[in-house]
C-alpha cells in the first residue's frame, strides 16, 4: 500500500485526538451535548453513559463485535476514545473482558486488507489507534495479555511491524510485542516468530532513526498529513510535530531494544545480537533526554552480560568496553548499569583478565562510590571485585600498570584504613591543620600559574589527607583536576573529578567537578559525557540560587551549545544526508537542514529549568547568559597564564 502517493486523499486534520488536553475535554463535553437526544441504541458513547451495568456491557460487547463490519465515520472517534481511556485506565478489566481485542485485531486486519476503507473517511488513524489500545492494556496486567493473545492480536501486529504501513504504526506495534513478550504465560507466542522479530527489532533499532530523519524530518514536503495529525493531535504547528517525531522516533528505537531484551533475558538469540557491528551500534544508543526511563542500548548490553556468550562477545569488542568505562565515570542515571556489566565481566574468570587491563583504570576512580542506583556502598562491591584473589596469585597479573592500579586500591581500602582507625582524635585534627596549609600553598601557586607546583602541592595534601575527611578531599581532588585540564591531561582530569564526586553527598553533585569534567570530557571528543556532566551542574547551579532570575554563566551555556547538536538524535543521519549530497548547500537558497535542526534538544532546557523554554530555534534565548570575561593588559607571562586559567575554567580554585 503506497500511502506516499495517495496521500492527497488523506483526511482533514483531526482536532478530536484522544488526548487529555484542555481542547479535547471540550470536544468531549461538545459530543456529549449533542448526543443528548441521540436515538441509536447501539451508540459507543451513549453506551459508556449507560448507568445500569447489565445493559452497558452487553451493549458494549455487541459494540466490538459489530465494528470491524460497519462502515461508519465516527469509528475513529470512538477508537481515539477507547485510546484515552485504554491510557488512563490501562488496568480496568472491563472492555478486555468483552472483547475489546479482538475488536482492534480485526480493525487492523482490515485496514491492512482494504485500502480503499483505509483512506476513506479518516479510518487511516483507525489502525495506530487500536494497536495503542491493545499495548496499552497489556501493559500491567498478564491477564489481558493473554486475553489477547486468545483473541489473534499478534499476526495483525506482526504485519505492522513489518512496515506494512509507516513507522508511526511500527513504533506502536513493537510496544505492543513488548509487552506481550515481557510476560512468561505469553512469550511463547511471540516467541513462535522469534527470529523474524529479533532480526526486525535490531534492524529498526539501527535504521529507525535514520528511516524518520530522511521520511518526516528533512523534507517537510514528504511529510504525510495523517502523521502530523497524529503527532500533535491536531493542533500545534512545525515545531511540535519535530519534537514528537524525536520523541516517537527514539520509542521506536528503545521500545525494539526491549522487545529484544525479552528475548536476551531468557538467552534466546544471543548470537545475533551478539554480532560485533551490532554491539557497537548498542553502546552508541541511548535514551538519553527524549526518553528518560529507558536505558536503552546499555539496558540490553547489560541483559547480555548475564549469559556466557554475551560476556565473551562484549569482553572481546574494545569500543564496547570503552563505553562501559566511560559510562561508569559519568553522571548519566545509567552509571550503575555501566559498572555493573564491568563487574559482570570481572567476575567471569574467562573474561576477568581480558577486561581488568581495561577497565581497572575506570573503576579504581569508584572505589569510594557510595549509594547510586538505589544500591548502597557500591565502592565496596567494586573493591572486592577488584581485589579477587589479588594477594594469592598476583603473577597472573601481567601488566605493571594494572599491578600499580591493584596496589593503589590496596592500600588505599584496607592498609590506610588500618592505619587510620588508630589515630586519635587530636591527631586527626593535626592533620587537618597540615593539609589545609598545603592546600593553601597549593593555591597561592595555582594562581601565580605555577600550575605544575600547585599540582604537587595538592597531591601532597592528599597523601596526607585522612580518609575520614571527605570534604578535603573532594576539594583537593577537584582542584588537582583543575591543574591536569590546564596542562592538557583530560585523563587524569576525568580521574580526579570522579573520585571528587564518588565523595560527594549525592553522588555526582559537586558543581566544580562536574564542570571541570565536562571540560574534559570535551577535550576528548565525548559530547554526551560532557553533555550530561554540564546538564548536572547547571541543575546543581540552579538549585543553589535562591533568586528567580537565574544567570546561567556563560561558559556552561557554550558547551551546552555544542554538545546538543554533536548529540542530537539525528545528528548520524545528518552527517550521512550531509556526506551524500557534498556541495548541494552552496547550491540551494535553502542551506543545509542542521540549522534549523541543531537546536531540537531545547527539550534539555525543560529538564533543567523544569518547565519550557520556548520553541524549536528558540535555543537558549531564555537563558541570561553572563557577559564574557576581557583579557587583561599586563604583558607578564605569569599573569597571562592566571587570566586564561580564570577564562578557560571559569570556576576558581576552591580556597
Amino acid at each position: 500500500m503506497d500511502l506516499h502517493k495517495r496521500k492527497q486523499k488523506l483526511p482533514a486534520p483531526m482536532t478530536s485526538g484522544g488526548s487529555s488536553s484542555k481542547s479535547t475535554q471540550n470536544f468531549n463535553e461538545a459530543q456529549a451535548k449533542e448526543r443528548t437526544n441521540c436515538s441509536n441504541p447501539c451508540c459507543f458513547f451513549c453506551l459508556i453513559k449507560q448507568p445500569k451495568s447489565s445493559v452497558r456491557r452487553a451493549g458494549l460487547a455487541s459494540c466490538f463485535r459489530e465494528m470491524p463490519f460497519l462502515d461508519n465515520q465516527e469509528h475513529v472517534l470512538v477508537l481515539s476514545g477507547l485510546w484515552n481511556i485504554a491510557m488512563n485506565k490501562p488496568d480496568d478489566p472491563e472492555f478486555p473482558s468483552l472483547g475489546i481485542f479482538h475488536c482492534m485485531a480485526s480493525l487492523i486486519n482490515r485496514g491492512l486488507s482494504d485500502s480503499e476503507w483505509l483512506l476513506r473517511d479518516q479510518n487511516i488513524y483507525i489502525p495506530y489507534y487500536a494497536v495503542h489500545i491493545i499495548g496499552s492494556y497489556t501493559m500491567n496486567k498478564a491477564e489481558f495479555a493473554e486475553r489477547a493473545v486468545e483473541s489473534g492480536v499478534i499476526p495483525p501486529l506482526m504485519e505492522l511491524a513489518r512496515g506494512k504501513m509507516s513507522w508511526v504504526e511500527q513504533r506502536v506495534a513493537v510496544r505492543a510485542l513488548g509487552h506481550l513478550a515481557s510476560y512468561e504465560s505469553t512469550f511463547e507466542a511471540v516467541a513462535g516468530y522469534e527470529e523474524e522479530i529479533v532480526n526486525l527489532a535490531m534492524n529498526l533499532a539501527s535504521s529507525c532513526l535514520e528511516t524518520v530523519y530522511f521520511m518526516f524530518l528533512k523534507d517537510k514536503k514528504k511529510r504525510l498529513k495523517y502523521h502530523c495529525d497524529l503527532l500533535t493531535r491536531g493542533v500545534g504547528g512545525l515545531e511540535m510535530e519535530n519534537r514528537k517525531a524525536e520523541e516517537w522516533a527514539s520509542q521506536l528505537q528503545c521500545w525494539s531494544l526491549y522487545l529484544l531484551n525479552s528475548f536476551a533475558i531468557k538467552e534466546k538469540s544471543i548470537d545475533p545480537m551478539c554480532e560485533e557491528d551490532f554491539l557497537k551500534e548498542l553502546s552508541g544508543m541511548w535514551g538519553g533526554l527524549m526518553n528518560h526511563s529507558s536505558p536503552a542500548g546499555i539496558g540490553l548490553i547489560r541483559i547480555l552480560c548475564y549469559s556466557e556468550k554475551g560476556r565473551k562477545k562484549i569482553a572481546a569488542s574494545k569500543e564496547v568496553l570503552e563505553t562501559l568505562c566511560n559510562l561508569s565515570r559519568s553522571s548519566d542515571d545509567w552509571q550503575y548499569m555501566g559498572i555493573d556489566c564491568l563487574l559482570f565481566l570481572l567476575n567471569d574468570p574467562d573474561s576477568r583478565y581480558k577486561v581488568i587491563q581495561t577497565a581497572i583504570f575506570s573503576l579504581v576512580d569508584l572505589i569510594e562510590l557510595k549509594k547510586i542506583g538505589g544500591r548502597s556502598n557500591f565502592g565496596e562491591v567494586i573493591t572486592r571485585t577488584l581485589l579477587l584473589e589479588f594477594r594469592q596469585r598476583k603473577s597472573k597479573i601481567e601488566n605493571n600498570t594494572v599491578k600499580r592500579a591493584l596496589e593503589e586500591i590496596w592500600d588505599l581500602k584496607v592498609e590506610r584504613r588500618k592505619r587510620e582507625e588508630m589515630l586519635s582524635d587530636e591527631k586527626v585534627e593535626e592533620k587537618r591543620v597540615l593539609v589545609s596549609l598545603i592546600k593553601q600553598q597549593g593555591n597561592h601557586s595555582f594562581w601565580l600559574g605555577e600550575v605544575e607546583e600547585a599540582l604537587s602541592k595538592y597531591t601532597e595534601a592528599l597523601e596526607l589527607c585522612p580518609l575520614m575527611l571527605r570534604k578535603e578531599r573532594i576539594v583537593l581532588y577537584s582542584n588537582r583536576a583543575q591543574c591536569h585540564l590546564l596542562v592538557s591531561d583530560p585523563d587524569a582530569a576525568i580521574s580526579d573529578a570522579t573520585r571528587a564526586l564518588c565523595l560527594s553527598s549525592p553522588v555526582n553533585s559537586h558543581g566544580k567537578s562536574l564542570w571541570r569534567r565536562s571540560q574534559a570530557y570535551d577535550m576528548k571528543g565525548l559530547a554526551k559525557e560532557s553533555l550530561m556532566d554540564c546538564i548536572m551542574f547547571i541543575n546543581g547551579f540552579i538549585k543553589s540560587n535562591t533568586t528567580k532570575k537565574v544567570k546561567i554563566p556563560y561558559y556552561a551555556v557554550r558547551m551546552i551549545n555544542k554538545q546538543m547538536d554533536s548529540t542530537w538524535l539525528f545528528a548520524a543521519a545528518r552527517l550521512k544526508a550531509s556526506n551524500n549530497h557534498v556541495g548541494e548547500s552552496e547550491q540551494s537558497d535553502g542551506g543545509d537542514d542542521s540549522g534549523k535542526n541543531k537546536n531540537s534538544y531545547y527539550e534539555i532546557m525543560r529538564i533543567i529549568t523544569d518547565h519550557n523554554t520556548g520553541g524549536f530555534n528558540s535555543g537558549l534565548s531564555t537563558i541570561i547568559e553572563e557577559p564574557l570575561i576581557k583579557k587583561g593588559g599586563s604583558g607578564r607571562r605569569k599573569l597571562e597564564t592566571t587570566r586564561e586559567i580564570r577564562k578557560t575554567s571559569s570556576l576558581s580554585i576552591s580556597p
